[in-house]
């Protein structure tokens, strides 16, 4: 599943449109409807996304021996 479908995914579990969602994190439906196109959503706005919709965002990197490595908070 691409960063676009996770972000439209969301979108839908928390009944808010993606237009709403881009006003949330400040940004323009527009410019935020070419990232999702274009799968150019940065590390940055993925957590944005997280805060303002109250959820967890994780990023890690999950070795062999199931250590993860994580960018933190």
């Amino acid at each position: 599943m691409s960063t676009s479908d996770m972000i439209r995914s969301l979108c839908g579990q928390m009944k808010i449109s993606v237009s709403e969602l881009a006003r949330r994190i400040g940004q323009t439906p527009q410019n935020f409807n070419k990232k999702l196109k274009r799968e150019t959503v940065s590390l940055s706005e993925l957590k944005k996304i997280a805060e303002v919709l109250d959820v967890v965002f994780e990023q890690a990197f999950i070795l062999p021996d199931g250590k993860k490595i994580t960018s933190g908070k």
